[in-house]
Order: C-alpha cells, then sequence, then structure tokens
C-alpha cells in the first residue's frame, strides 16, 4: 500500500497523530537500565529502553520516529541496536520513521535511499528525514526509491529550532527560503499522490512556527506534515492546529521527552514514581492525544 495511505489508515484506525520519538540518552534513563547499561553497555540499554517504550505506547499510536543520531554515538553496537529497535517496532505494527536528515547527490543519494527506504532495504525504514539544500536533483532520487517503495520521505521545510530562521526565512525574489522548499515539496508530494490525496513526499513544519504551519498547509495540500516541537520545545495542541486538514489528517506531531522521560516530570512523577516508569510513558502518550483532540481538527479521528 502506498505509504500516505498506510500512514492516513493507521492514524485513523489508533484515533490519533501523536508520534512518539525514540531518543535514548543515558542521563535520563531509569535507574534500572544505566544498571544495564554499567553491565552490559549503554547499547543494550538503549535496546531494552526503547523496546519497552513501543510495548508502552503501540496500542495507542501509529508512528514511532527512532533519532539515529543517539544510536550512531555508540558505534556498531548502537547501529545494531537501532537495527533490533526498528525491527520490534515493525513487529507490534507501528510504522518507522528514522530521522537521520540524510541527503547528497546523485548515485550517493539514491544509495542512501536504498539504505533506508522500505521493507527490503536495509534499515527497513517506513520513512526517512532529508535535508533539502542540495537542490532539486538531491531529492529526486529519495522520491523516487519512495514511490518505488511503498516508503516515504520528510523534507525539512520549516524546522522547530529558532536558529532555523537564519537560512529558512532569508528572501529569495520577495519570498522566503522555505517557501521555495515548501513549493518543491508540494510538487513531488502531488507527483506522488495515493488515494487519500497525499503523496509519498512530506514536510518537516515546526510547531513553533504556528503562523506558518497555516500558511504552509494551505499551500501544500498534498503534502502530509511531521510536526516536532511539541512539548519539551514549548508549543502545545493549539499551536499545531493549523498542520491538520479538516478532517484531522495530513499531519503527526512529534513528542520525545514530553514522552519518554515523562516519569521525570510531574505530574507523571508524583503519580508513578520511577519505579512504574512504563505506566508514566503510556499516560504521556493518552495525555496528549487528548489534548490534540481538544484543540485540534484531530478530534475527528477519535
Amino acid at each position: 500500500m502506498h505509504f500516505a495511505d498506510r500512514l492516513a489508515q493507521a492514524v485513523k484506525e489508533r484515533g490519533t497523530p501523536v508520534l512518539v520519538g525514540l531518543d535514548p540518552r543515558l542521563a535520563n534513563l531509569p535507574d534500572e537500565l544505566r544498571e544495564l547499561a554499567a553491565a552490559d553497555g549503554e547499547a543494550a540499554a538503549y535496546r531494552e529502553f526503547c523496546c519497552a517504550v513501543i510495548d508502552a505506547v503501540a496500542d495507542q499510536v501509529a508512528v514511532v520516529k527512532p533519532q539515529m543520531a543517539f544510536f550512531e554515538e555508540l558505534g556498531p553496537d548502537g547501529l545494531a541496536a537501532l537495527h533490533a529497535v526498528v525491527a520490534y517496532a515493525r513487529q507490534r505494527d507501528l510504522l518507522v520513521i528514522l530521522d537521520g536528515k540524510r541527503n547528497d547527490i546523485g548515485s550517493t543519494a539514491t544509495a542512501y535511499a536504498k539504505a533506508y527506504l522500505g521493507a527490503s532495504s536495509a534499515w527497513q525504514g517506513d520513512a526517512l528525514t532529508v535535508s533539502p539544500y542540495l537542490g532539486d536533483d538531491s531529492l529526486e532520487p529519495f522520491a523516487q526509491e519512495a514511490v518505488a517503495q511503498e516508503a516515504g520521505v520528510f523534507v525539512l521545510v520549516k524546522t522547530s529550532n529558532p536558529g532555523g530562521k537564519t537560512f529558512q526565512d532569508l528572501l529569495i525574489d520577495g519570498q522566503p527560503l522555505y517557501r521555495c522548499v515548501a513549493a518543491l515539496v508540494e510538487k513531488l508530494a502531488a507527483e506522488s499522490a495515493g488515494e487519500c490525496g497525499y503523496g509519498a513526499v512530506g514536510a518537516v513544519a515546526g510547531a513553533t512556527w504556528p503562523e506558518q504551519l497555516v500558511e504552509l498547509r494551505q499551500a501544500m495540500p498534498h503534502t502530509w506534515f511531521l510536526v516536532p516541537g511539541f512539548g519539551a520545545q514549548g508549543a502545545g495542541a493549539v499551536e499545531v492546529a493549523g498542520a491538520f486538514d479538516e478532517q484531522g489528517l495530513g499531519a503527526i506531531v512529534n513528542s520525545s521527552r514530553g514522552i519518554i522521560f515523562a516519569y521525570e516530570r510531574g505530574p507523571y512523577r508524583e503519580q508513578f514514581g520511577q519505579g512504574r516508569w512504563r505506566e508514566a510513558i503510556a499516560a504521556a502518550a493518552r495525555d496528549m492525544t487528548a489534548q490534540l483532540r481538544q484543540y485540534t481538527p484531530a478530534a475527528r479521528l477519535a
């Protein structure tokens, strides 16, 4: 099935656009997993932690997003852990977006795409995040491979970090650069649209820029948005409302630290304590869904 159609179906079945980011960090792991890291290595602890997060949210959400950098930092053992986490997420019937922000040109771009995209690839990603700043010929190999493998790519259009505006807001013939990128992404999305109307090429558009989210939703009717910036970066459900279409589709909203390390902060710390960290993760995911249903068109998914 076409990637966008699979994503739409999974989001509707779960009734939520919540995307859980898997960003393991040793300092934030529960004591039992830091003990595991001391005995068997950080990679073993990361694998155990991320698989436990997957178990905690698998009946609630449709998608997880491993941040590859945290695994790559650990070398070959970390990469083996990442491969195991991706396989486990797929086993639990979750879509997997590999967050690696890859890109290059020509045959190198094709090699990246073949490495990460599709069930037959080495990394078995359902989608991959991609940087656009090498130009249109750097995105086309990813789009082509995504279509061929029934996978997707999410292109950085308007990122959530404050420094993103340094380049992304530069004016080109009176138009900000991110709008130039958005136009190319929308073209690729329209050319690869599935039955749901969205394409295999999506956009990363940050919740920390709510006015631009509204603007981009209007300009990119065939483009599914991956929306970072919710929770720990300061944005809430009101800020992400503009990313959705009228049916509550068209966007998946990422939360990483806010969910996976919920047991470190109130009210989850007081309610569950570190000994029940898995329950805290599940509760945080449920609460995020409730917030999105209250303040965004995602209510129509319920």
